[in-house]
């Protein structure tokens, strides 16, 4: 990483001083902002987070002063280096977040650019209306980043792209000065350009209406840019839509288009303007009732062919899924599910979407569309999906991105040619041209998905950028493809943008003219070069400063952890694209990545740590002690290891796993703090003080000896502490007496977790008497405790021994027909994650066998109702309504469904998720006096808020011992572990 010289850093800390937001340029911030959901990586020399328009004229005037470069960023998803830079990257996404105003009679909305355009559209639903445009990463993507990119999606085929909606925009132009860019008259256009005004914007007026009213420029425009029936066009600057404004049309072709400098803005990727806010265009909410018509082909080429005859029964979207991307699903759990609809293996599913008032006319829509490809012979297999089903399509073909990447080594589906947009008859012989090319020239495979009816594939040659024959392959392809869109008067850029990675193309793609003509308006925005350096005009080599360095070696990093699936921990890393999927917030659902749903700061999402954790092992000091990284250290301290990133992380990024090995490996350097050991220890230490639980008690609850006690540990003292109960579970249940009915229907193995056995014992007697009164009989084998407190905190090598101790204590005990039975989820689910992975190679195939067998607890009774071993008649039929908050770990890595069935076994009982990601305890963290007021800021999201909502007589259910506690603290009220709820509900 390059040093900034001492001069230049008292210059920015000088700026720092004069903002109301911050301004970082230490190590962590600029490693953080390198990269986006690119290839690129270039540090940047600082990272400005402005609070309000008086920041961006100072960081503006500041640029101009010293000659750096401002590069606008907002959730930072661009695929083509948009928002990679060397000057100073200015993220807008974290204080510019307002919906200022809303105009249901005229339909449009004024927003800032970091509102999220899902977040946006639940806004406008209320008022019902719409924001067309929809990317693929919409539940995170901003307006900012949708008006620099002209972004587009899957349902551009009705609603065009974002610059179809753009009416207004206000924002600085590169001298500083403010300026409102929206449509004029003739007459105003005239007005603008008076030569007497010297402002910017005046020179901006007269300088387009001279290059644009010049009929040569018009002439040269038509000829070279690209077919004006591509509405998936981003090549360059609009030019060729902003001369056909009224005042710039000649006499003999005159117009109704009124001037908007608008089209211009919109996909300049913020290389002309620096826009503060924006106004839309709403549209109405679409027909009600959606199907797909996911229609399966055995090849790309039948589906292109399919796309012709699909949209000529207009629907609302055309998408196709390659065989690529299905097998990228069927990696990736979330997505596994997702992929239920498949029958076979196709090469490729079309997604239809058909839209209108009822039910019965989107399926007799989607029955003549299946009839006359059925006719033609195209397709074999056509399922109609509605509601949940057709969500679930949908979510797998936005997770396109992700899941391609989802490949282990150094080959990776690369955006490169993902963004080219033809004419859609000319689409099936382009992309057979490309498939022969890649194939006969490259010997490579290419991935294919996305916006078919649109003329716009996305695809993805699969290369290994590490090297210097894929660094060359990577700029030939390029070049390559480029000259064959070319001779189909295509686009380049579909959506994505020219940013770094096709800039260099551009010339090539509209002729020299047109090309001086774009620098000229450059110029005529920019005279500094100010906004965003070379992206679109004056691009810098397109295989230029990439991740991975040609030839640049791999480092064999030694673990614990075993990651042989993902060819070592740094490739582990590697599987992070950057696509910002962990940048979602609350509204959108999930739990990835709760830190970052309460800060809203790009340091703490899954994406940095991973991005973070890969820069400094690709080049680490020390490879003897390579993760002695205080850097690492710093994006490390909020991750949560609530495991929400192994499930909706397309890519599987399992950071928790990669914290653990991190912290492991960090203590070897600098050795274990005390707390760390304690939390660690937390079995033999509860051990130790449930020989008096009355005195444990009472000194951490008393208002004397609890705060003193609190800060010892470490623990924040507005945190209670869990109090242990007056004996333990396993002694409780050697003097128990079984239930009458134990047995009858066999035996299982029950799971004493550490937490259970101390701290929730009556959870551990309901679960008991629970499981006896329906048939079983229940024993607690010889086994450690669960390993859950040493692996939350990095001590791996304690964790082993744990694991590998209760792998062969359990391993010739545990079977199909008598399976381990888990409370806790955390201590459970360790079986079926990490064990596997941590113990000697020669457990692990063992370890693999026991984890197949063990369930938690609402699993099991799931499989009971299966089996018609239970059913309601067991149960009170009086009504209770019960809300149910999933543990993180379970919501990961297993499913929440077996515990709403489970709690849905007595007749009368009504089941609703709470709409939670993590509660914000997540173990210790939340004890933590560091970490309390983040832990709290994370039940606050919508735990707390649902929680208190909810009328007296309801029941809130919750299986981890940290979610309950979590819940007491914030809300007052007791969480119920399932076992409780069912068990009080038996009849007998």
């Amino acid at each position: 990483m390059a040093e900034i010289s001492t001069d230049l850093q008292l210059h920015l800390r000088s700026l720092a001083s004069q903002l109301d937001g911050d301004l970082r340029f230490d190590t962590v911030a600029r490693m953080l902002y390198a990269t986006d959901a690119s290839v690129y990586q270039e540090t940047p020399l600082a990272v400005a987070i402005p609070r309000s328009d008086a920041d961006l004229g100072r960081l503006i005037e500041f640029a101009i002063k010293h000659g750096i470069g401002l590069i606008p960023r907002t959730a930072g998803t661009s695929l083509a280096g948009q928002v990679v830079g060397s000057g100073i990257v200015v993220d807008v996404s974290r204080h510019f977040t307002r919906i200022i105003e809303v105009s249901r009679e005229e339909s449009w909305v004024r927003v800032q650019p970091g509102v999220i355009r899902d977040e946006l559209n639940m806004v406008l639903a209320k008022e019902g209306l719409l924001f067309g445009p929809e990317t693929s990463t919409a539940n995170r993507a901003m307006i900012g980043g949708m008006v620099g990119n002209n972004s587009c999606g899957s349902n551009s085929i009705v609603y065009g792209s974002t610059r179809d909606h753009l009416l207004e925009v206000t924002g600085f132009l590169s001298d500083g000065s403010l300026a409102t860019l929206h449509a004029i008259t003739k007459e105003q256009f005239a007005g603008k350009c008076d030569p007497s005004n010297q402002s910017l914007e005046s020179k901006l007026y007269r300088g387009i209406k001279e290059l644009l009213a010049d009929p040569n420029h018009r002439r040269e425009i038509r000829e070279h840019f690209p077919k004006p029936e591509i509405h998936r066009r981003n090549t360059g600057y609009a030019l060729d839509l902003l001369m056909e404004a009224e005042p710039l049309a000649p006499i003999d072709q005159p117009s109704d288009e009124p001037f908007n400098f608008c089209k211009l803005i919109a996909g300049s990727e913020g290389t002309l303007f620096f826009a503060t806010e924006m106004k839309l265009r709403c549209l109405p909410l679409p027909p009600p009732v959606s199907g797909l018509l996911c229609i399966h082909f055995q090849t790309v080429t039948e589906s292109l062919l399919a796309t012709q005859i699909a949209m000529q029964h207009h629907p609302f979207a055309c998408e196709l899924i390659d065989h690529f991307i299905i097998e990228g699903a069927r990696r990736n759990r979330d997505q596994r599910d997702n992929a239920g609809f498949i029958e076979g293996d196709p090469g490729a599913v079309l997604v239809v979407e058909v839209r209108d008032q009822t039910r019965e006319l989107v399926e007799n829509r989607a029955v003549r569309l299946q009839q006359q490809l059925q006719a033609m012979k195209l397709g074999y297999h056509y399922p109609l999906l509605f509601a949940d089903e057709a969500m679930q399509v949908w979510e797998l073909r936005k997770s396109g991105l992700g899941v391609a990447a989802n490949m282990p080594g150094d080959r990776k589906p690369v955006a490169v040619i993902e963004d080219t947009a033809v004419a859609l008859e000319d689409l099936p012989a382009y992309i057979a041209e490309i498939n022969q090319l890649l194939r006969e020239k490259y010997g490579i495979e290419c991935v294919h998905y996305a916006h078919a009816g649109a003329g716009e594939i996305h695809l993805r040659p699969i290369l290994n950028l590490k090297t210097p024959e894929g660094n060359q392959q990577f700029r030939s392809i390029a070049s390559d493809v480029a000259a064959l869109v070319k001779k189909y008067r295509g686009s380049l850029s579909g959506e994505h943008g020219d940013g770094r990675l096709r800039a260099e193309f551009l010339q090539r793609m509209v002729g020299e003219k047109n090309y001086e003509l774009m620098r000229v308006v450059k110029t005529l925005f920019d005279p500094n070069h100010v906004f965003n350096p070379h992206k679109i005009i004056d691009g810098l080599p397109m295989n230029g400063g990439l991740r991975w360095k040609p030839g640049q070696p791999t480092p064999e990093i030694k673990t614990i952890f075993d990651f042989s699936s993902q060819l070592g921990v740094l490739r582990a890393a590697e599987m992070c694209n950057g696509s910002g999927d962990c940048r979602k917030t609350h509204l959108s659902g999930g739990t990835m990545c709760p830190s970052y749903m309460a800060t809203r700061n790009e340091s703490d999402t899954t994406r940095a740590r991973a991005n973070t954790l890969r820069q400094v092992l690709t080049n680490p000091t020390d490879l003897q002690q390579p993760f002695n990284s205080a850097e690492i250290l710093q994006v490390m301290d909020l991750c949560l290891s609530c495991k929400g990133c192994k499930a909706e992380c397309p890519s599987n990024v399992d950071v928790a796993k990669l914290k653990a090995e991190f912290l492991q490996g960090f203590y070897d350097a600098n050795g274990v703090p005390r707390r760390v050991k304690s939390i660690a220890k937390f079995s033999r230490n509860m051990n130790r003080a449930a020989r008096f639980p009355g005195l444990f008690n009472f000194l951490i609850s008393n208002s004397v000896t609890a705060p003193l006690i609190k800060r010892l540990s470490g623990f924040s003292t507005k945190r209670s502490l869990p109090k242990l109960h007056r004996t333990t579970f396993r002694k409780w249940f050697a003097r128990h007496q079984p239930h009458a009915s134990a047995g009858r229907w066999g035996k299982v193995m029950l799971f004493c977790d550490e937490f259970t056995n101390f701290n929730d014992v009556p959870v551990g007697i309901a679960t008991v008497e629970l499981l006896e009164r329906i048939g079983y009989s229940i024993e607690i084998p010889d086994h450690d405790e669960s390993a859950r407190p040493a692996l939350s905190k990095g001590l791996l090598r304690e964790a082993r021994t744990i694991a590998e101790s209760n792998v062969r204590k359990l391993a010739n005990l545990i079977s199909a027909e008598v399976p381990l039975i888990g409370i806790e989820p955390s201590a459970l689910l360790g079986f079926r994650d990490e064990y596997p992975e941590l113990v000697s190679s020669e457990l692990r195939e063992t370890a693999q066998r026991l984890s197949e067998n063990c369930l938690l607890l609402d699993e099991f009774i799931s499989r009971l109702i299966d089996e018609n071993k239970i059913d309601a008649s067991l149960f009170t039929s009086v009504a209770k309504t019960i809300r149910l908050h999933g543990h993180c770990h379970q919501k990961a890595l297993a499913s929440l469904r077996p515990s709403v069935r489970m709690l849905q076994l007595p007749q009368n009982y009504s089941v609703r998720l709470i709409p939670s990601g993590c509660c914000g305890m997540a173990g210790s963290f939340g004890y933590e006096v560091e970490h309390y007021e983040v832990s709290m800021q994370i039940g606050e999201l919508v735990l707390f808020p649902t929680v208190r909502s909810e009328p007296s007589d309801s029941l809130i259910a919750a299986s981890g011992t940290s979610c309950r506690h979590q819940i007491l603290d914030g809300t007052g009220k007791r969480a119920l572990h399932p076992a409780e709820i069912l068990r009080d509900a038996l009849l007998t």
